[in-house]
């Protein structure tokens, strides 16, 4: 019904009614796509990092290297992904609730590493942390390490994954208005209890997909962490880096095997995604609708 208003409004065709081969053109253009670019690669890695049996792939995942780049992999983004949702909630907050001098720079800085490589990123850290960058002979003088060290890591991983969640949060912020959160101020509600009771339940999910894009992004992040790691060994080396270093190796099976890993990352945070979409989808219309 839908379809056909919208095209008598405009004086066209009914999209019900466009011919069988164009819609078939269409859906089997988009799908072979698809299978070529997306459903292929996946399906490549998981068959060579099998290819010599569970045996081997299990093996490539328990040698110590491995279990230490897991382990940070973890960490860092354990680190970095609460430290964005802060920071998302705030800045959204701050864009979207108030008009301060500086609004739109706010922005611009939120959308910046969108726009910059991750290796420029990481360079700019070496810059500011390395061993003769800027705060280097101070950092030195009180025996602290930033570059090729877990904190330079989290640096370099909140700095590419900070927009994730911000971006998700502030269109649908200010497509809601400040209209609920005004009249609770005015029946005394602090803003604790605004930020809880309001608020939160109102961007909950676009504030669920913004963490798991995040967190995605923050494990499988590679030129950024690539720059500041140092590559050390079985101390500095995330996922990625592991498996370009087993790759470079041609120790194929190993680096196919952990590469499996963040394929099933971004697997599972699709699956989830779409679950919390089927699960609250209407509600998550509803309520932008309302606003």
């Amino acid at each position: 019904m839908l379809a056909k208003s919208t095209a008598s409004a405009y004086g066209g065709r009914p999209a019900l009614q466009d011919p069988a081969w164009l819609r078939w053109t269409l859906i089997g253009t988009a799908l072979a796509f698809l299978a070529l670019f997306v459903a292929l690669p996946l399906l490549t890695v998981f068959i060579e990092a099998l290819h010599r049996g569970f045996g081997a792939y299990f093996a490539a995942l328990v040698e110590p290297d491995a279990l230490s780049a897991m382990w940070l992999t973890l960490l860092v983004a354990g680190i970095a992904v609460p430290l964005n949702l802060v920071f998302g909630i705030l800045s959204a907050w701050a864009i979207t609730k108030f008009e301060f001098l500086g609004k739109s720079f706010l922005i611009t800085l939120i959308d910046l590493p969108f726009s910059v490589s991750p290796v420029i990123s990481g360079m700019v850290y070496v810059l500011l942390f390395g061993l003769h960058g800027w705060f280097g002979p101070w950092l030195r003088a009180h025996d602290l390490q930033i570059v090729f060290a877990v904190p330079g890591l989290v640096l370099a991983t909140i700095f590419v994954t900070f927009p994730f969640v911000a971006r998700e949060l502030i269109p649908l912020m200010q497509s809601q208005g400040i209209e609920e959160e005004e009249a609770a101020a005015s029946l005394g509600a602090t803003g604790w209890q605004i930020f809880w009771r309001i608020t939160l339940p109102n961007i909950r999910w676009a504030l669920l997909y913004g963490v798991l894009l995040c967190n995605a992004r923050a494990m499988g992040e590679f030129g950024a962490v690539s720059v500041v790691s140092g590559h050390v060994r079985g101390l500095t080396n995330t996922m990625p880096l592991h498996v370009e270093i087993l790759y470079n190796e041609y120790n194929f099976v190993a680096a196919f095997a952990v590469a499996s890993l963040l394929a099933l990352l971004a697997l599972v945070t699709l699956a989830v995604k779409s679950v919390v979409e089927w699960r609250w989808g209407e509600d998550i219309s509803g309520r932008r609708d309302q606003g």
